[in-house]
Parts: C-alpha cells; structure tokens; sequence
C-alpha cells in the first residue's frame, strides 16, 4: 500500500499526541516555578529578623489564622532557639494549638516550656494553660464544661491531668492572677471526678455487683467528701449491703444518709 494513505494517520495521531506532549510541559514548567518560588520563600524566612517573624506571628494569631501563627512561631522558634522571642514563642505557639483544637500539641508545648524555662516568669499561665488543654483534650467541651455531664463517663485521664495542672499552680502561685479561676475549676473537676465514681457505682447495682457498687460508693464519699453526688452514693450503700445481707451496715449507712440528707432518703427501701 502506497504510504500517503498511512502518513496522514500517523500524522494526526502526531497532531492529538501534541496536547498531552504541551500540557505535560506546562505542569513541569509550573513544578519548576513552584520549587523556585518555595526555595525563595524559604530564603526570605530564614533571612527575616526575629522581631519581624514574631510581628507576623503575632498578627495571625490576633485575626485568628491559628495555623499560620504556629508555622510562624515554630519558624521563630527554630531560627532563634536562643534569642529573646524563644520562651514566648513557646507559649504563643502552645495557645494557638489549644485555640486550633491541637490540644495534644498544645500540651507537648507547654511541657517543652516548662522543661526548658522551669523558673521562666510564665510559668503560672503555661500551668492554666495545659490544665485547660488537657480539659479540652478528646472532648467538645465549651468554657461551661461542668454542664457537659458526659465528661464524667470519659476516661479520667484528661480530667487527672488538668486537675494537676491547676492544683500545681494553685500551690505555687498563690498570687497568680490565674488562681481565682483555677480554684473554681478545681471544684468542678472534683464534682466530676465524683460523678464519675458514681455512675460506675450505679453501673455494678445494675450489674449485681453489689460488693463492687458499696466500694465505688465508699471511695466517693472519703475522696470526694461534699460533693453534690454523696447522697447517691449513700443510697447505693444502702441498697448494696442490704442485698449482701449486711444488715448493720446497711442501717449505719441509713442513719447517715437520715441525718445529712433527709429529703434523699424519702422513699428508700
């Protein structure tokens, strides 16, 4: 066969071939331009005074741009790991993970602060600061949380470790500024602590852990003495020993319960 009947098919194949062969160059040339413009990106930032980078920092963390304030203040960090912004960058960078939602960031940060600056003049605010993080941690929790009654069914783990923070404070700073609203969530965290022994309590009565549900009771009430949750719990003792047949025990546990709470004991069994 002649080859002018096969070269015009060759050649538009050519033809349909060229928009890929031109679009590929165009996304290499793009690549190319884009690792330009990141090298220069990166140039202008290692080249960018302290004061400047914290500026910029700063000013995202002001309008919210929390992701962009940790880059910044991480670059700040890392560029000038011993310069005057440092300590602070640490702190700014740990309070804009807890504001992003990062609380496990925000709680690794504040322990790099305070490993690094242990007699650092924040070190008040970055013990509130890790106390409301860990509050936060694995939980949607608003600044009312002690309205959020399913934090005392979560692992206490996170309420522990705030309660540590803010008891440590507390204990070292009495004159911090931080310590009026600490102690009001120390006593929040307590109730909680308490409702948690308490739902784990009701949770062995509807079980039939009768010993199980009477020790969680008893815990609560010699660790959490005055919370609003002790006449629960003495109500389970009650009821507890008496299906154990711990008659003696049941009736102390009644008489408290009289004395202390008398409405609580209305219609008890």
């Amino acid at each position: 066969m002649p080859d002018y009947f096969t070269r015009p098919r060759m050649f538009r194949r050519t033809l349909a071939l060229l928009p890929v062969v031109v679009l590929l160059a165009l996304v290499s040339g793009c690549s190319w331009f884009q690792g330009k413009d990141d090298d220069a990106e990166e140039k202008a930032a290692a080249n960018t005074p302290a004061v400047d980078l914290y500026a910029k920092a700063s000013r995202a963390l002001k309008t919210g741009d929390y992701e962009g304030a940790i880059k910044d203040f991480e670059t700040l960090e890392a560029r000038y790991p011993f310069g005057s912004y440092s300590e602070q960058a640490k702190l700014e960078a740990a309070y804009a993970y807890y504001k992003y939602g990062e609380q496990e960031s925000a709680i690794a940060t504040v322990d790099r602060y305070l490993q690094l600056h242990p007699r650092g003049e924040n070190v008040d605010y970055a013990l509130y600061l890790k106390g409301l993080a860990s509050l936060k941690r694995g939980s949607s929790l608003t600044d009312d949380f002690v309205r959020q009654r399913d934090m005392a069914r979560r692992d206490q783990g996170a309420l522990q470790l705030a309660y540590s923070s803010f008891s440590e404070l507390v204990r070292r700073f009495p004159q911090s500024k931080y310590v009026e609203d600490s102690e009001k969530r120390l006593l929040e965290i307590r109730n909680l602590m308490a409702e948690h022994e308490l739902y784990v309590a009701q949770y062995y009565m509807k079980r039939g852990a009768w010993i199980a549900a009477a020790n969680r009771a008893q815990n609560l009430l010699e660790r959490y003495n005055g919370a609003p949750t002790m006449p629960d719990a003495l109500r389970i003792m009650v009821q507890a020993y008496t299906r154990l047949g711990l008659t003696d025990l049941a009736a102390d546990s009644r008489k408290v319960l009289e004395l202390n709470y008398p409405d609580a004991a209305i219609g008890l069994n």
